[in-house]
């Protein structure tokens, strides 16, 4: 298959499937389409309240605002280099109430299980602080610029001493909890505390299991380009070229006959699905282009 027939057969299957969202984002990164049309599809996911819900996350279909959808809407901003000044705004002040005494924000909020979610969306208390997302979330608000007045503000405060604390006391746990500790250490201004925490990372990293080496390995598993989705990519020093190689063929040959790719989880449902399968489509290009292979 030449790469144009790997674009053309994804495109098809983003406009037969996926959401506004994800066809924007597919715009955006392969017809020079706007930032704004991506950031205009992503505010129909903002409630008043500031934060994401709406299904932003395809496996948490709760209207409410939850931790993860926001984080997923500062992280899409990124992807566009498209902060909103007012999306941000909304963010900051959802943030602002949902950050806990001790700092930390929670991984999911119970409000979740009054709606379909995945298994992995619930939670008995509201008061639980989690790594995930919280050190992606502040990692992002301190790489962007747009608005900056309220790193002094005593919520910011305490989530960056909240993931201090966690790198003090703990390892990181799989995937989830490494790429929070990778963004929130490249992006806080205490660069020097930070060099104490890489070899951390870097000795984790290097273990057999983490970043899954086999192309055909099945179930959830986390593999190099995930790890690495584009160049540049944090873990890119610990992957051979070899390695690179293979599984990009690998990748290529896992896009599926009506042009998406697959996800390697179990859906809440066929619509959530199709959504994540537009979502992960669209990643999936954007790794292929980065690294040249369309």
């Amino acid at each position: 298959m030449d790469n144009g027939q790997i674009l053309e057969r994804a495109k098809s299957f983003l406009y037969k499937n996926a959401r506004l969202l994800d066809r924007r984002r597919y715009e955006y990164f392969f017809e020079q389409g706007s930032k704004e049309a991506v950031i205009e599809a992503l505010r129909a996911y903002q409630n008043p309240d500031g934060g994401f819900g709406n299904a932003l996350e395809p496996d948490i279909r709760c209207p409410h605002s939850q931790p993860v959808p926001t984080e997923m809407a500062l992280a899409i901003m990124d992807e566009v280099d498209g902060f909103d000044p007012h999306v941000l705004d909304g963010i900051i002040r959802y943030l602002r109430k949902i950050t806990l005494q001790d700092g930390g924000i929670p991984f999911v909020f119970r409000s979740a299980g009054d709606y379909p979610h995945a298994p992995w969306w619930a939670a008995e208390q509201d008061d639980q602080p989690s790594i995930n997302p919280t050190g992606h979330i502040i990692g992002l608000l301190y790489k962007q610029n747009v608005r900056t007045d309220f790193y002094r503000e005593e919520w910011f405060s305490k989530n960056a001493a909240y993931i201090w604390r966690v790198f003090e006391q703990e390892k990181p746990s799989g995937y989830h909890d490494g790429i929070q500790w990778i963004t929130f250490l490249q992006h806080t201004p205490e660069q020097e505390k930070a060099s104490a925490y890489w070899p951390v990372i870097d000795e984790w990293l290097l273990l057999p299991g983490t970043i899954e080496r086999d192309p055909e390995a099945k179930g959830y598993v986390h593999k190099v380009l995930d790890w690495a989705p584009a160049r540049g990519s944090y873990a890119n020093k610990f992957i051979s070229d070899a390695d690179l190689h293979t599984h990009l063929q690998a990748l290529v040959s896992q896009q599926q006959e009506d042009g998406g790719w697959p996800i390697n989880w179990p859906p809440v449902s066929p619509g959530g699905e199709a959504e994540w399968r537009g979502w992960v489509t669209v990643q999936r290009l954007k790794t292929l282009k980065s690294y040249g292979m369309i």
